[in-house]
């Protein structure tokens, strides 16, 4: 299997040049062709020596991923069922909101967490993407918006999988995606979630740059949130917010907290007081999600009015909190809504 060229950054394809006895600016020259062209071929770079072309050609691929089905909801909301050499297929998704278009993107193929009210784990993990796989999401969301002259403006690192799970190539497509000879997307319009692992929460604190950080919380105490979300038994919930205040206190940006109200599980009143105890003194904002339809799980949406409630509570511990407006809901892509269908 040849390599992926989107796996290449800027300063990859400058120490490429340079073993082929090419100057710099063909470096340039491709990036530009890559992302903001955005061809589907080496041949198209038609700047660049036939021979350099047929180099290319010989040594990399570009097309890394197959659109096998993409479903369009009443509300704009387009997810994508991509493909991947394997066999293996992802889920993505385009958002359309007021402040512009995201894009949210899938890490791994499955994901063995085993959040209970999730159904991207239900297939367990399958394997990590690459760093080019996760850039490529993006690529063809932004191909999809060519044909209307849009433009993706944020990204969300909140599909399939747990991206603290798959760092390394994660982190370098957060920066790839952010270069300016790259997609240029600014770094304070890409979110990364986690479901909790401590570890690389502090070395994402430690990240010289500007990118947000949601923590998928939903629960207000280690021995509900253990129960919805195995990671918890591991990485207590303790843990979790010691690593979040030194986040905090490294980069004095806020954390959101994805917190999914499930029906006589997590959404009582009482839960509410715990949790805004639990975040009253943290630069913070909630996120409260009314859960989505899983098939294989027989959860139930809390009720509209439980959800105010719920909200004022947390208001009278001065918790900012918002509830989320859902996107393609009709179409299965909803949060905890994702799944590789395909071939299963």
């Amino acid at each position: 299997m040849k390599p992926l060229a989107y796996d290449l950054d800027y300063e990859n394809w400058k120490e490429w040049m340079k073993e082929q006895n090419q100057p710099e600016f063909r470096a340039r020259q491709v990036m530009d062709w890559l992302y903001i062209k955005r061809v589907v071929s080496f041949q198209e770079m038609t700047n660049l020596p036939k021979v350099l072309r047929q180099t290319l050609e010989e040594t990399f691929h570009l097309k890394s991923l197959r659109i096998i089905a993409r479903q369009v909801s009443q509300d704009g909301t387009v997810k994508f069922l991509f493909g991947l050499y394997d066999q293996h297929a992802i889920e993505t998704v385009l958002m359309r909101h007021d402040y512009g278009i995201s894009v949210c993107v899938t890490t791994q193929v499955g994901c063995r967490m085993g959040c209970t009210f999730c159904a991207s784990t239900l297939v367990g993990l399958k394997r990590n993407l690459s760093s080019g796989e996760i850039v490529a999401q993006v690529l063809m969301a932004q191909k999809y918006l060519d044909q209307s002259d849009e433009r993706v403006k944020s990204v969300v690192v909140m599909g399939s999988g747990e991206p603290f799970e798959n760092y390394g190539p994660t982190m370098r497509f957060v920066r790839m995606i952010n270069h300016p000879r790259g997609l240029n997307i600014g770094q304070r319009h890409i979110t990364v979630s986690t479901s909790g692992v401590v570890p690389n929460i502090y070395r994402f604190a430690d990240e010289d740059w500007q990118v947000r950080l949601a923590i998928s919380l939903h629960a207000p105490n280690q021995e509900l949130r253990s129960k919805l979300m195995p990671v918890s038994r591991k990485y207590p919930l303790a843990d979790l917010m010691d690593a979040c205040r030194y986040y905090l206190e490294k980069t004095g940006r806020r954390i959101t907290f994805e917190y999914a109200l499930i029906g006589g599980k997590n959404d009582q009143k009482e839960n509410a007081h715990e949790l805004g105890k639990l975040l009253q003194d943290m630069n913070c904002l909630v996120n409260l999600i009314p859960v989505n339809y899983v098939p294989e799980r027989n959860y139930k949406r809390t009720l509209r009015s439980q959800i105010f409630d719920f909200k004022r509570i947390l208001d009278s511990y001065h918790v900012n909190s918002t509830i989320r407006r859902e996107h393609g809901h009709d179409i299965d892509a909803a949060c905890g809504q994702l799944r590789a269908k395909y071939g299963q």
